[in-house]
């Protein structure tokens, strides 16, 4: 009996022993493994929280525009999980100040911030501070826009050029003008605002004291004060400006571009129809970033969630056609690796490190 009972007992347990040998216990890596043969899995990120998209120059101006109909898109076509976005114009130091801001930014809040990104914002950024585009997270690119020069010749001018009879709807006579000795003065935003009109005074053979720039935070900014009279001409995308076009308070008088506008803005010649000069034509790209400290399910998130604003309706025709922009979405990596190069172009055009 003692002997049936112990076989019966081994039996047992080498079946037991042969069931847990066909089933290998995962163990979990250890936290910091360098196991590269680990698969990597990313959980998927949607919003739980309000969104905050900074934009660096003041409302009313194209970057504010901008970054308002990509928020209301996103929300009226329940993009964000059903979050608020809030967009806080922040303009301290020219944009500096909120740039910086966003990209030092921990991680945590990091996946929760936008930031309206152009080229107008890298070129002073990069030539004014220590910043660079890879301390940003790059989520997408938009559109291209283009500029014109505009004048309110119906406001109470208080420059030299208005006091001596200038006619600020014919910029060929304000050309003229400045070459003979009355100064001439060029309201605009920073960046690629201040690049354009570096190429508009060469290309006319002009110096700044001749014809001058004051520089002001917004595009918006800068009409107020062609509307107060402070300046004879301003530099400004289509979609800031728009408005007042419609309203007759601004008048389009150049087009800085390659070929002339359409609609409304359709009586800008262009440089090389008022004189023997080149056309002169500086290309915006208006992007969105945010913080390097955003996750990679983030980063996935929003450049999706851009590419989905890109192929709306509403985009195509409340914002692009309207504001006569040219359609370029890139997702985040196409947009990261056109934003590098770029970059690095102008960083070397301009001798910086």
């Amino acid at each position: 009996m003692k002997k049936l009972m112990a076989l019966t007992l081994a039996l047992l347990m080498t079946l037991s022993l042969a069931a847990c040998g066909g089933k290998k216990t995962e163990q979990p890596a250890a936290s910091g493994s360098n196991d590269s043969s680990a698969p990597a899995e990313t959980a998927a990120f949607a919003p739980s929280k309000n969104i905050t998209w900074i934009c660096t120059s003041s409302a009313g101006g194209g970057s504010d525009i901008f970054s308002r109909k990509i928020a209301d898109i996103m929300k009226n076509d329940n993009l964000v999980n059903g979050q608020t976005i809030v967009v806080s114009n922040e303009t301290d130091g020219s944009g500096e100040v909120g740039r910086n801001k966003v990209a030092t930014m921990k991680a945590g809040d990091a996946d929760y911030t936008l930031l309206t990104f152009n080229s107008g914002d890298l070129m002073p950024m990069v030539k004014n501070t220590k910043n660079r585009s890879s301390n940003f997270r790059i989520l997408a690119i938009m559109a291209v826009d283009k500029q014109l020069l505009f004048s309110c010749p119906t406001s109470e001018s208080k420059t030299d050029y208005a006091k001596a009879g200038g006619d600020q709807t014919d910029f060929a006579a304000a050309i003229e003008a400045a070459k003979n000795g009355t100064f001439v003065v060029i309201g605009g935003s920073k960046g690629d605002d201040i690049t354009t009109y570096g190429k508009l005074l060469a290309e006319v053979g002009l110096t700044e004291q001749q014809m001058g720039y004051i520089t002001y935070d917004s595009t918006s900014d800068a009409i107020t004060a062609a509307l107060g009279g402070n300046v004879d001409f301003v530099i400004s995308k289509p979609a800031a400006a728009s408005q007042y076009v419609e309203s007759g308070d601004l008048t389009p008088v150049l087009a800085l571009a390659n070929e002339r506008y359409s609609g409304n803005l359709a009586d800008a010649p262009t440089l090389s129809e008022i004189g023997d000069y080149e056309n002169v034509e500086v290309p915006v790209w208006r992007g969105v970033a945010a913080p390097a400290a955003m996750s990679d399910a983030a980063v996935a998130f929003w450049s999706d969630a851009l590419g989905k604003v890109s192929a709306s309706d509403a985009w195509h025709t409340e914002y692009l056609e309207k504001n006569q922009l040219l359609d370029e979405y890139k997702d985040t990596a196409a947009a990261t690796e056109y934003v590098t190069a770029y970059e690095a172009d102008y960083m070397a055009a301009n001798g910086l490190s």
